[in-house]
């Protein structure tokens, strides 16, 4: 039995949560999250908490009841608070606009980078560098942030690109000047 899933997960005040055909759906007031079920999962749904369990004839996918218990943990905290990743954009000229529901990112192509944002996703940019990426969903951000950090990942010998706020890139020493 999974030490992770043994700990029940708490339900915040003006967060719920329902089972509907092997489906668990949270609302919160930051938005509403569905996760299908294993028919391995078994959940108790009580005022102030849930406990996820196994099935006594699904023992041997144990390897499930912590992810699960993860997984309805972030729909819980999602739901509630939210997920926030943050990116900066470091190099000369480089900058990002958001218009109507595309990202416009100008990263030192011949033409604009536009990523279309997903639903249940919001993009803020500050200062014309900085990008923060909020939403419900933990899987969903963390995704739209990769995706927009792939377009122009930072490169070792500047440090030029896109990165997560807090990453660090190690750089590495460029061609040594010939001695004479």
């Amino acid at each position: 039995m999974s030490r992770k899933g043994k700990l029940p997960i708490p339900v915040p005040k003006g967060t719920e949560a329902k089972i509907v055909d092997h489906e668990i759906i949270v609302k919160g007031p930051k938005g509403t999250i569905r996760q299908a079920l294993m028919p391995a999962i078994k959940l108790h749904i009580e005022s102030d908490e849930i406990r996820v369990e196994l099935h006594e004839e699904h023992q041997d996918q144990g390897n499930f009841h912590g992810l699960y218990r993860s997984l309805i943990n972030n729909m819980i905290q999602g739901a509630s608070q939210g997920f926030e990743k943050k990116l900066e954009m470091i190099g000369v000229g480089y900058r990002a606009a958001v218009q109507g529901h595309l990202l416009d990112l100008q990263i030192g192509r011949s033409h604009p980078t536009k990523l279309d944002i997903p639903e249940g996703i919001q993009v803020k940019v500050e200062k014309n560098t900085q990008i923060s990426i909020t939403g419900a969903d933990k899987q969903r951000v963390g995704q739209f942030a990769a995706e927009v950090r792939a377009n122009k990942p930072p490169e070792p010998y500047q440090g030029k690109g896109i990165r997560y706020v807090g990453e660090y890139v190690r750089k590495k020493a460029g061609k040594a000047a010939a001695k004479k």
